[in-house]
């Protein structure tokens, strides 16, 4: 198949633009894992391999690179969901928790902007990791006082751990995933405070909520 009267193919085409696209991508996660995401794009595309106008090309402005990568997290985080949902014995929870730590430190970049609450992703790994807590009670793996609020603000809390010690000590996070899994074990005695309420959740992440880059 040839345009605009050329020989040129359009398949080869494509898969340059794919290649380049990808090129980006892994460049951006690189740069703002050691940079964070105030780094500039200049070094994202040189690290690449391709001029400014390239990059620009594929990604038109720096925020559209930054929600493509966000998008890469959040579809990893799903399947992940996904893959440990198939766990028979309540484990699935547990599963999780380590794999998408795991992920995590090794995204680390992209980490201040992951769980906006209007994002369809994020509602969609959020009834997915819901669906893992029925099972981890339903098997005695967890506390019956425990909810998804209770496991949005430890992936938090995991969350700051690795933004925090990551540089220095890498593994650290997971001395937390322990103590925390540890905390989520089934007592007969409940805790002495209430959760955190959705509606009240939401608007924490609403405040969290930063002018994002141009």
């Amino acid at each position: 198949m040839t345009m605009g009267g050329t020989d040129t193919p359009l398949r080869p085409l494509r898969q340059d633009a794919a290649r380049n696209r990808d090129r980006l991508l892994a460049a951006a996660t690189q740069v703002f894992d050691a940079q964070g995401l105030d780094a500039s794009v200049t070094d994202i595309a040189r690290v690449a391999g391709v001029g400014i106008g390239t990059l620009y090309r594929r990604f038109p402005t720096k925020e559209a690179l930054i929600d493509a990568l966000v998008h890469d997290v959040l579809d990893a985080t799903i399947q992940m969901a996904r893959q440990a949902s198939v766990s028979i014995d309540g484990t699935g929870l547990e599963r999780f928790l380590e794999a998408s730590g795991n992920y995590q430190a090794e995204h680390s970049g992209c980490l201040p902007r992951l769980w906006d609450t209007d994002h369809e992703m994020v509602k969609t790994a959020r009834r997915l990791i819901a669906g893992l807590l029925v099972e981890a009670k339903k098997h005695g793996r967890v506390r019956k006082d425990l909810t998804t609020t209770d496991l949005t603000v430890a992936m938090f809390s995991l969350r700051g751990v690795i933004e925090t010690t990551l540089p220095v000590a890498p593994d650290a996070w997971r001395r937390h995933l322990d103590l925390l899994i540890a905390g989520m074990r089934p007592d007969k005695k409940e805790l002495p405070h209430p959760p955190m309420s959705k509606p009240t959740l939401d608007k924490v992440l609403g405040k969290r909520d930063r002018p994002r880059p141009a």
